[in-house]
């Protein structure tokens, strides 16, 4: 089934780029000028959001948390924008992104990320031979070591704990305030960012397996199998 992507920018003519580079590597593209009118095109059921991040009125960012929350809605989003700074990412993780592109960037880039997000959260077909990204996983709570495949992944000790807490508990949401208690254990002068911090670096490090770590805006972070 053809998959449908929704374009939200300010910028005609980057709207115009994106949609005639996504129509022509197969993708159905509605495209909006506004986060106000990315709104009313959400009744088309888009498969993944395109949405910059600094557009007047209402932001970026701003759509993605009340997509996330007031509306309840899943839709892979992937933010376009030229601030690429780590509170940037941060806050962009923190209200529900999938991914993140810097301005500016390729269309080459654009159409990889596109497909990879697709497949990580599970929009694009699977093939009846790929193996869900949970199960190359594998954690040595002995060795405290992280294994993806064969190729050991290396974390810090509070990343370690962060990951093993969610990958021993699928599905389940733990607190940014229950994580800091099980894994800092009482240390002072710890904030509730520090949590988004550490597990934005462990995204990080498990490349696209890292998507299996998500946010539920406004309740804390879980690990989902499938």
């Amino acid at each position: 089934m053809q998959k449908r992507i929704l374009v939200v920018d300010d910028e005609l003519d980057l709207r115009e780029i994106l949609q005639c580079n996504l129509e022509a590597a197969g993708y159905a593209v509605d495209t909006a000028a506004s986060a106000e009118e990315a709104l009313t095109l959400m009744n088309r059921n888009p498969d993944l959001l395109l949405l910059d991040v600094m557009m007047g009125g209402m932001s970026g960012f701003a759509l993605a948390e009340k997509l996330r929350g007031e509306y309840a809605s899943a839709v892979p989003i992937i933010f376009l924008t030229a601030k690429d700074t780590e509170d940037d990412l941060l806050q962009g993780f923190s209200v529900g992104a999938d991914d993140y592109i810097s301005k500016p960037f390729s269309l080459q880039e654009v159409l990889a990320r596109v497909k990879a997000v697709l497949r990580r959260t599970g929009q694009a077909e699977a093939t009846s031979n790929k193996s869900h990204a949970s199960d190359l996983l594998s954690l040595d709570s002995l060795r405290k070591m992280v294994r993806i495949g064969e190729d050991e992944i290396p974390l810090s000790k509070k990343e370690f704990g962060i990951l093993n807490i969610l990958v021993s508990n699928p599905g389940r949401v733990f607190s940014r305030e229950e994580i800091l208690e099980q894994v800092w254990q009482g240390e002072s002068f710890v904030l509730d960012r520090t949590v988004d911090v550490h597990i934005a670096h462990v995204r990080k490090k498990l490349g696209d397996m890292g998507n299996r770590i998500v946010n539920r805006q406004g309740h804390g972070y879980c690990f989902v199998t499938a």
